[in-house]
C-alpha cells in the first residue's frame, strides 16, 4: 500500500510498534484484563458480537482491548476470524418463549400476564456521574432485595394480540426453506424479509438508530408501541445427522423486541396491528428496538404503503448498514491516490490556463 513513502516497509512494521505502545498507555498503570472488559463492559462486548456476527464473550472483549475500544474495529476483528472457523450446520431455531428471563417490559399492558420484569437498565438512573467509580479497588455492590419468583408462564405480546387475531399472522414461507445465508452469499433485491433481518442485525447500531429515529419524526410516519422487550438466556440445539436428534449446545444471551404499529388495513385485509421485529446478541435494547422499527419500516410495500423515504428503502438501509463495509469504503481514502490526483490535477491547470487565455484574448480584443 505504502511502498512508495520512504522508509517502506520498515516504515509500516514501525507503525506496528507504535499501535501496540498506544494500546498500552502509561505502563504504570494496571494492564486491562480480557476478563474485565467482558464483565464490566459487557454492553460494549454485545455491540461488537452483534456487529461482528459472532456470539463469543470472550473474543469480544479480546476484540475491544486489542482495538483500544473501537467497536468498528472490533466487530471487523471478530468477522475476520469467523471466517476461519468451520461450519458443521445450523442450529435450531431458538425459542424465544422459553427464554430464562432476566428483563422483560411492555410499554402496552400496564398488567402484563407474567408480569414486569425490570432486570438491569440505565432506564431509571439520574445521569449522574458516580465518582466512587473513579477510585482504585474493588467496590461492594448492594444486594438486591429479595423478590418473588418469576412467573413460569410470560406469553409474548404480540401472541397476545394473535390470539384475538388483532396481529398480523406470520407463517413460515413455503415449505419452510432453509433462511438465507449473508455471511456466504452477497445480498440481492428484492430481498426478503430473512436476509433484511440479518443485515439489521449485524448493522451498524448508530445507523439503525439514526433511521428508526427519523422513521418516527415523520420520513416514514410510524410511531409505534414498543410491544415487548425481553432479555435472558436460550439454549441453542443442533442436530447432528448422524445422530438424528437435537444437542443441547449451551445457552447464549439475547435482547428481543416487538414492536407493535397500527395499520389501517387493505380492501382484503382487516385493520390490525402489524409487527417489526429485533433479535440480537447479548444484552443490547437500543440495537434491538432500532432494528424492530427499522424491519416494520421496510415492510411498507408488503402492506401497500408508500415508500418515500430512506428508512423505507431497501437498498438504501441494507447496502448502508454494515459498519465494517462502511468504514473500509472511507477509510481507503487514506491510501495512495497519487496517480488520481495527479491527473486531476493536470487537468485542473490545463482547463485554468485554457481560461486565462480566453480572458486575454477576449481583453485584447475588446482592446483593438
Amino acid at each position: 500500500m505504502y511502498v512508495a513513502v520512504k522508509g517502506g516497509e520498515a516504515a509500516i512494521l514501525a507503525t506496528h510498534d507504535l499501535v501496540a505502545e498506544a494500546r498500552r498507555g502509561d505502563p504504570s498503570v494496571p494492564e486491562l484484563t480480557t476478563a474485565q472488559v467482558r464483565e464490566q463492559m459487557a454492553l460494549a462486548c454485545a455491540r461488537v458480537m452483534n456487529e461482528g456476527s459472532l456470539f463469543d464473550e470472550d473474543l469480544a472483549a479480546l476484540a475491544l482491548k486489542q482495538s483500544q475500544g473501537d467497536a468498528i474495529e472490533a466487530a471487523f476483528l471478530m468477522r475476520a476470524y469467523r471466517t476461519t472457523l468451520p461450519r458443521f450446520g445450523s442450529s435450531e431455531p431458538v425459542d424465544t418463549a422459553a427464554m430464562a428471563i432476566r428483563r422483560r417490559i411492555s410499554a402496552t399492558y400496564k398488567d402484563l400476564p407474567g408480569g414486569q420484569v425490570l432486570g438491569p437498565t440505565y432506564d431509571y438512573t439520574h445521569r449522574l456521574f458516580d465518582f466512587a467509580l473513579a477510585a482504585d479497588g474493588d467496590h461492594a455492590v448492594a444486594a438486591p432485595e429479595a423478590s418473588m419468583p418469576l412467573d413460569a408462564a410470560m406469553p409474548r405480546v404480540a401472541d397476545i394480540l394473535g390470539a384475538e387475531g388483532l396481529m398480523e399472522a406470520e407463517t413460515p414461507p413455503a415449505g419452510d426453506p432453509r433462511p438465507f445465508d449473508l455471511t456466504r452469499d452477497p445480498v440481492e433485491f428484492p430481498a426478503e424479509r430473512d436476509v433484511r433481518l440479518q443485515t439489521l442485525a449485524r448493522g451498524d447500531e448508530g445507523f439503525l438508530l439514526g433511521l428508526a429515529y427519523s422513521v418516527q419524526r415523520g420520513f416514514g410516519g410510524n410511531h409505534p408501541f414498543a410491544g415487548e422487550i425481553r432479555l435472558g438466556e436460550v439454549s441453542v440445539e443442533f442436530t447432528a445427522p448422524e445422530l438424528g436428534f437435537a444437542v443441547d449446545l449451551g445457552d447464549v444471551t439475547l435482547t428481543e423486541c416487538q414492536m407493535v404499529n397500527q395499520f389501517q388495513g387493505a380492501k382484503d385485509v382487516p385493520p390490525q396491528f402489524t409487527r417489526g421485529y429485533g433479535l440480537v446478541f447479548g444484552h443490547c435494547e437500543r440495537k434491538a428496538m432500532s432494528m424492530a422499527i427499522v424491519d416494520r419500516s421496510l415492510k411498507a410495500r408488503h402492506f401497500g404503503e408508500s415508500a418515500n423515504y430512506p428508512a423505507q428503502q431497501e437498498e438504501f438501509v441494507l447496502y448502508h448498514a454494515d459498519n465494517v463495509e462502511a468504514a473500509g469504503f472511507v477509510e481507503h481514502l487514506k491510501l495512495p491516490h497519487y496517480v488520481d490526483f495527479q491527473g486531476e490535477l493536470e487537468l485542473l491547470r490545463k482547463i485554468r490556463a485554457e481560461q486565462a487565455e480566453r480572458a486575454a484574448t477576449a481583453d485584447r480584443e475588446a482592446a483593438e
